[in-house]
């Protein structure tokens, strides 16, 4: 008898959750869609030269004074570094030879959550705000709001940006559905509610680029002016957007991680910033809406399990070939990379600091 009873309270322990989890899914209304798994197959690129451990020898910066730094910008004329943050700050760092005397100002708060940043061509920060829209801060922390539509539907996770010489500005709206804080549901439903648009600042026009995206992110002006890249996560690669006939290629694909932002660093290349490895685990849960519908009620009452890691970031040319790729295995949610001198610096969406790593003394080499 007392065998019986402890069964039936094993049986019970066992069945009671899963049964718990099955009416969850029924009730839910979130419904997974299935993803073009055939343009995710292909083997993942590899840069000739890897630095698998970069957390050895980095450096963290401002710890615990800036949560949440996602995009970084660098301003060669007062060699600050700006950088927005989850409580809504966009702050100012001036980093010296010693993290430890970093000294960090907060410059303006947009009430919303900045994400990408860029200078304007009048001294004028450009920002990506994910609930706020596009907006312009004035060098006296004067903040103008651009644009939070186009076509009738409203930004809900305006994304990356950059500007163009001619001062046209391109950005993302990386859905249209989720905001900031609902991330994770866009990309586990796997439909494309992402837009690539441009503003022109002269005629205040919102246009519609590019639609039907996957979580169009990181956006980043070619120095020849000729073309713009932008990023889709999920999808695992980056486009390019042809400025003068408006068609649209792929830049680069396969990437080993999922991009986040891109930035031009001035030397004829782009980096690009993964918040993660293409793991295994993660490529069988986009193969399966059903195991991406349980992943989203998990979500929705506690964090996601560890399927992420080697977050970090990847240096490809004009041409999208990729040359040098930093990570770590304990790494994860790196939104972007800018590299200022001898030091790459790195920006996330849950860390409490910049990592700073300097490449001149802990390179990419081709034994990593």
């Amino acid at each position: 008898m007392v065998r019986t009873t402890s069964l039936m309270l094993l049986s019970l322990a066992i069945l009671f959750p899963l049964l718990l989890s099955l009416l969850w899914y029924q009730l839910d209304s979130f419904d997974a869609a299935p993803l073009p798994m055939h343009e995710l197959t292909r083997a993942p690129i590899a840069a000739p030269l890897r630095n698998s451990q970069m957390l050895h020898g980095s450096e963290k910066i401002a710890v615990g004074k800036l949560v949440g730094p996602e995009d970084i910008l660098y301003d060669s004329g007062s060699g600050l570094l700006y950088t927005g943050c989850v409580d809504g700050w966009i702050k100012r760092v001036t980093v010296n030879d010693s993290v430890d005397d970093s000294v960090v100002e907060e410059w303006v708060n947009t009430g919303g959550r900045p994400l990408g940043l860029v200078k304007g061509l009048h001294g004028e920060i450009i920002v990506a705000d994910a609930a706020k829209g596009l907006l312009k801060v004035s060098e006296d922390g004067v903040i103008e709001l651009l644009t939070d539509s186009a076509e009738g539907q409203h930004f809900k996770l305006t994304d990356g940006v950059d500007v163009a010489e001619d001062g046209i500005i391109y950005f993302t709206d990386a859905s249209y559905k989720y905001s900031f804080h609902e991330f994770s549901l866009d990309i586990l439903e796997g439909r494309p509610y992402s837009r690539f648009l441009s503003y022109n600042p002269s005629t205040q026009q919102t246009k519609v680029l590019v639609r039907d995206l996957y979580f169009a992110n990181g956006v980043a002006v070619s120095p020849d002016q000729k073309f713009v890249v932008f990023c889709e996560t999920p999808m695992r690669r980056c486009k390019k957007y042809n400025i003068e006939d408006g068609k649209t290629h792929t830049f680069v694909d396969s990437l080993p991680g999922l991009p986040d932002n891109i930035r031009y660093d001035g030397e004829g290349h782009f980096w690009l910033g993964f918040s993660s490895e293409s793991t295994n685990l993660w490529h069988y849960v986009q193969s399966y809406p059903l195991l991406r519908n349980i992943m989203a009620i998990i979500t929705k009452y506690r964090r996601l399990p560890p399927i992420l890691k080697s977050a970090g970031a990847m240096l490809v040319d004009l041409e999208g070939k990729a040359i040098e790729h930093y990570y770590d295995p304990s790494l994860v949610y790196i939104t972007g990379a800018i590299k200022v001198g001898d030091h790459l610096y790195l920006g996330s969406i849950v860390n409490p600091y910049i990592i700073r790593l300097n490449v001149t003394r802990y390179p990419a080499t081709s034994s990593a």
